[in-house]
């Protein structure tokens, strides 16, 4: 159930997506948050004092954050810690104690194909004191960074890019920026505007954030930063009450080392719950947040129009399918990240659904509406993209390769219609590594606990 094929004639590995027997039965603890461990990791490195992170997520992202901060001279050192250290009280297991440093340069970062370190970084290198060379996978040169460049040199920083507002680059840091008032567009990537609020406290001026362009996608994760910057000690003004929206300011600070319990990846839940709703089964997620402002949240909301029930105790999240599955119309702007997984089970369904506000998907780490419409239509169904989204016509599906494009989400995505489809073939299925590291694992060890309690049964 979990060998790994090579297609004659390719070197590429194919994976076989199981098929459920029945319904799925499992408790599934997912890793901690990748938005949350990046966020903090930044926080920690421009604190006055050392801090820990609880949990983190250890995934590619990840270590490309942390390796990226020790190139610029911030000591993380990883331990397995029971519980005492520090002051959270009882969260045990892998942490990371950081320490922050001058900031410096030279140094050479590889972002891999990560958007939180791609467009977090660059504030933070402004604040070293050398050069800073970021690079990373070919897919990364393809997506935006102009609003973080833009924003950057409006502030005062200096950066070569040959003009192209993408990778590679080089941000010649100065040891400070001053900061200030700045416009930006952020209507591509809400990360733009989080990546200049988790450094603006080490402005000299703090600053002002103005966004100036359309909708603001996955505005979830702004807030999330905001609270984040919050519980940091940042003074953060959000003054969308007295009607002046898309403005964010932030007064020059020094942050506290926090003692910080990161939470499970709610997004990363997604597969696991669609499992229950496609299956007719149950899964639970252990220690699901009773709030958050992670958008792995809305799951709750979403599965639950699509036919399933959901019972959040103090365990965690439980899931409950019927095995009939209902179209949706959702506007997914806010959390557009669970489109794919959405999309796969929306082409299980009954009835036809329409996924709509996500065209800024189109610069993820793929085009992800372009490639879940070719994708589904490959193995039989009916996928179309309309402007700012995908219509899903659900249809009898086939086997068949399914590509993932080094996309993680397209690969639990195509796990997801394996539950229901014989003969799904994940290509690479060893992407989901990018925010969930063995996944493969935690996939069959779901369907296998379901295997062993028909049994007993």
């Amino acid at each position: 159930m979990t060998g790994i094929e090579t297609s004659p004639g390719d070197d590429t590995a194919l994976w076989p997506a199981p098929t459920a027997d029945g319904a799925v039965d499992a408790t599934v603890t997912v890793p901690g948050s990748k938005s949350v461990t990046n966020r903090g990791l930044i926080l920690a490195a421009l604190a006055a004092e050392p801090g820990w992170l609880r949990r983190p997520l250890r995934s590619r992202d990840t270590l490309l954050m942390a390796a990226a901060l020790r190139a610029m001279g911030v000591g993380i050192e990883e331990t397995v810690s029971d519980g005492a250290l520090g002051s959270s009280g009882p969260a045990g297991g892998e942490a990371w104690r950081v320490i922050p440093a001058g900031l410096h340069g030279p140094a050479t970062i590889d972002v891999g194909n990560a958007g939180t370190v791609m467009r977090f970084l660059p504030p933070v290198a402004a604040l070293a004191d050398g050069p800073v060379h970021f690079d990373g996978d070919p897919r990364s040169h393809e997506r935006p960074l102009h609003g973080v460049i833009d924003a950057l040199r409006a502030l005062g920083a200096r950066i070569d890019d040959d003009g192209r507002g993408a990778l590679p680059m080089t941000v010649h840091g100065g040891g400070a920026l001053d900061g200030g008032p700045v416009r930006v567009d952020a209507s591509s990537s809400s990360q733009f505007v989080s990546a200049l609020l988790l450094s603006a406290p080490r402005f000299n001026q703090g600053v002002e954030v103005r966004h100036t362009g359309a909708a603001l996608p996955s505005l979830p994760h702004i807030r999330m930063t905001v609270d984040m910057l919050r519980a940091a000690g940042a003074r953060v003004d959000t003054p969308e009450a007295g009607g002046e929206r898309g403005v964010w300011r932030v007064a020059p600070s020094a942050l506290l080392g926090r003692d910080l319990v990161v939470e499970p990846d709610l997004s990363n839940a997604a597969p696991f719950l669609a499992a229950a709703l496609v299956t007719g089964g149950r899964v639970t997620i252990p220690d699901w947040p009773e709030r958050t402002t992670q958008p792995g949240d809305a799951l709750r909301r979403i599965f639950t129009e699509m036919g399933g029930s959901c019972e959040l105790t103090d365990t965690g999240l439980t899931f409950t399918g019927t095995g009939r599955i209902t179209g949706i119309d959702a506007d997914l702007h806010e959390v557009g990240e669970l489109t794919p997984v959405i999309a796969a089970v929306a082409a299980l369904a009954g009835s036809e659904s329409v996924l709509r506000g996500i065209a800024h998907l189109r610069l993820h780490e793929t085009d992800r509406l372009a490639a879940l419409a070719k994708e589904i239509n490959e193995l039989g169904g009916d996928v179309t993209e309309t402007e700012d989204g995908l219509r899903i016509r659900p249809r009898p599906l086939h086997g068949g390769i399914f590509h993932t494009y080094e996309d993680h989400r397209l690969a639990t995505a195509a796990a997801v219609l394996g539950l229901a489809v014989g003969g799904v073939l994940v290509e690479n299925v060893a992407t989901t590594a990018k925010t969930l590291p063995d996944f493969p694992g935690l996939w069959t060890g779901m369907l296998d606990a379901a295997t062993t309690s028909a049994r007993r049964s």
